[in-house]
């Protein structure tokens, strides 16, 4: 029974406690966004290189009506905050194929309904360079390992990348969309700039596949202070035998630290379940 209500707490947690989370992360991120876009470099300006988990563009589905800040960055810590872009692969509205992942049922599920779309539906895009318009023209479901799909190609596409089917990690269900108009030219990079290759990527961070191993020793620890907590509440309640002075207030501490277990716990799982 106390392993049947830690799995229905941790559920709750995943499907509406990670959400919490996300909202907040979504609130500044927006906030950030418009602030950068006021003091947008000039065309023939340097592009700084975006820091991971910072705003890059505004992405709009009619079709589910999702509206959500993009961040540079696919791994654990950047998909928690909301949708995001391939690190290695153009940004929207830029020429060749432009790469966007999200989670598909935590953090928001910015793309839960990504199933629902049909060919034509529009995908808009605000970046610091414009705004864009792509039409979806596939959707196809591909293993964890067909990585191709973040290949860049002659045409200028976008492509979103999700967990399939809901609730699992055992899929990814990739939608393909054609820009509609004309691309916007990169902006020119310092050379003096390190260059970030698809080789310093492992294929977890690459694809927003796999979990943060690093996760698992906190994990652990704080799941081991859980039952630490719980057995001592429990041993004194043996001995002072009023249980309903005893777990009021030991409800306190064993919360928090089953809080940042399933914080650390959740960092284990498929970067965008």
């Amino acid at each position: 029974m106390a392993a049947g209500t830690l799995m229905l707490l941790f559920v709750a947690y995943e499907l509406w406690g990670t959400g919490l989370a996300e909202s907040r992360s979504q609130s500044t991120l927006k906030q950030d966004f418009h602030k950068l876009q006021v003091a947008a470099p000039a065309a023939n300006d340097f592009a700084p290189p975006m820091p991971t988990g910072s705003a890059i563009a505004i992405i709009k589905i009619p079709r589910t009506n999702t509206e959500k800040t993009v961040v540079q960055g696919v791994g654990v810590e950047d998909l928690k905050k909301g949708p995001g872009h391939y690190p290695t692969t153009p940004m929207p509205g830029q020429p060749g194929n432009a790469a966007i992942a999200g989670h598909r049922t935590t953090y928001g599920a910015p793309f839960y309904n990504l199933d629902q779309l049909q060919p034509n539906d529009p995908i808009l895009i605000t970046t610091l360079q414009g705004s864009f318009r792509y039409e979806v023209i596939d959707t196809k479901i591909v293993s964890p390992s067909q990585v191709e799909v973040l290949d860049n190609t002659q045409d200028n596409r976008l492509t979103l990348t999700t967990c399939h089917p809901r609730f699992s990690a055992s899929q990814r269900m990739v939608v393909t969309a054609r820009l509609v108009g004309a691309a916007a030219q990169a902006p020119p990079v310092d050379p003096n700039a390190k260059k970030k290759n698809a080789s310093d990527l492992s294929l977890g961070d690459e694809a927003g596949l796999s979990g943060g191993t690093t996760a698992r020793g906190p994990a652990v620890l704080w799941g081991v202070a859980f039952l630490a907590v719980w057995a001592l509440a429990y041993g004194i309640r043996r001995i002072v035998g009023h249980k309903w002075i005893v777990w009021p207030i030991a409800l306190v501490p064993m919360g928090i630290t089953l809080f940042i277990f399933f914080e650390n716990f959740a960092r284990l799982l498929p970067a965008n379940v």
